[in-house]
């Protein structure tokens, strides 16, 4: 339970931080709303993420990684289509701020791993 409150509060920050940093993702809300912008994109990343990685498996492999990149930017467009307050202006904003996210996801997890 505590790793998925961390989880949904990395996701928070990097789609804050994604707002300060990268011109087009624009995001408007309090804090709360953040918080379950989090959840959505945690939500996200759990539920559809691994069945498209799984199906676009062969251009991940062709691109040597690099396709994955291009998945991240689709889980924040559909995260933006799902929440009112988030708006992502192109394709290179969405990369961008899907590969943030996910860079801080990692760190996290590398942080607060309980192995």
């Amino acid at each position: 339970m505590t790793r998925a409150l961390i989880q949904i509060v990395a996701n928070a920050a990097g789609l804050w931080l994604a707002d300060r940093f990268i011109p087009g993702i624009i995001y408007s809300g309090d804090l709360l709303y953040l918080l379950l912008a989090g959840l959505v994109i945690g939500l996200i990343n759990l539920l559809v993420k691994p069945i498209v990685t799984f199906f676009s498996f062969p251009l991940i492999l062709v691109t040597l990684g690099l396709f994955y990149l291009v998945i991240n930017g689709l889980i924040l467009y559909l995260a933006a289509y799902l929440l009112d307050g988030l708006r992502i202006e192109g394709c290179m904003p969405a990369i961008l701020g899907g590969t943030l996210i996910a860079l801080l996801n990692w760190l996290v997890r590398g942080l607060f791993s309980s192995e």
